[in-house]
């Protein structure tokens, strides 16, 4: 297994600028690792991309240099061992409640003596089993895969604290559309009792030592740099509307 580049940046405190991709692509998961993007998130809950594209999707991630992160449909641990299984490097899970929920997430993503992860020679991630050394995968497996929880519900903000404090948990991410909605206020994580309830998020993550995770546009990244988050993507529709700009 090679190097997880991207999560090597967001533990040496450098930010990792990702792109969000929703439709089953994989040439534009091979454009976005040339115009130097570190890592792909490829949405499963809100896209249309299924498991037999995910594996390409990954492999053209691989091919690009790039991590492939996946957002499963659910939280569910059989939806996210499945994306392992496909290659993606690691998991951004919705929805994540509690610290059980966290917890559950990374077992899923981990092998033994980590988590549960469960462990079969014959995938494209453990080489097909056309190579020796699957302990040596396993450890390598644990090491470098990465684990990403959403708190974007009103009642998981209160639990940030005990949610980052599970062993794995690599990075925090608000989800602010649906946090938003959830606290009454759908679409405006600006209202002010959906910007505290962030920055409560932040400062608990942080105080835990987790990296923080938001979504950015070319207008608020300087400013969400500026709070101290590290892991942060942008959509395919914000890149292609800004370079639209010019031509339409």
């Amino acid at each position: 297994m090679k190097p997880n580049l991207m999560k090597k940046k967001l533990l040496a405190g450098q930010p990792a600028m990702g792109l969000s991709v929703m439709i089953p692509s994989p040439q534009v998961v091979e454009m976005a690792g040339t115009l130097g993007f570190d890592w792909v998130l490829i949405d499963m809950e809100h896209g249309t991309i299924g498991l037999e594209t995910v594996e390409l999707m990954a492999m053209a991630a691989e091919a690009a240099g790039i991590a492939a992160i996946v957002r499963p449909p659910t939280n569910a641990s059989h939806h996210i061992a499945r994306a392992m299984d496909r290659g993606a490097i690691g998991v951004q899970v919705p929805h994540v409640l509690d610290a059980a929920d966290a917890a559950r997430a990374v077992a899923a993503v981990k092998f033994h003596p980590v988590g549960t992860r469960g462990l079969a020679a014959g995938t494209r991630p453990a080489g097909y089993d056309l190579k020796a050394g699957l302990a040596e995968y396993v450890t390598a497996a644990n090491a470098e895969t990465l684990v990403c929880v959403q708190v974007e519900d009103g009642e998981a903000v209160a639990r940030t604290a005990e949610i980052a404090a599970v062993p794995g948990v690599d990075v925090v991410f608000v989800g602010p559309s649906d946090l938003s909605q959830s606290m009454g206020f759908p679409g405006d994580p600006g209202a002010e009792p959906v910007a505290r309830a962030i920055d409560a998020v932040f400062a608990a993550a942080k105080k835990k030592g987790r990296v923080l995770g938001y979504p950015v546009n070319a207008k608020s990244l300087e400013k969400t740099k500026g709070r101290g988050v590290l892991y942060m993507y942008t959509h395919l529709s914000h890149v292609l509307s800004r370079g639209a700009v010019g031509f339409v």
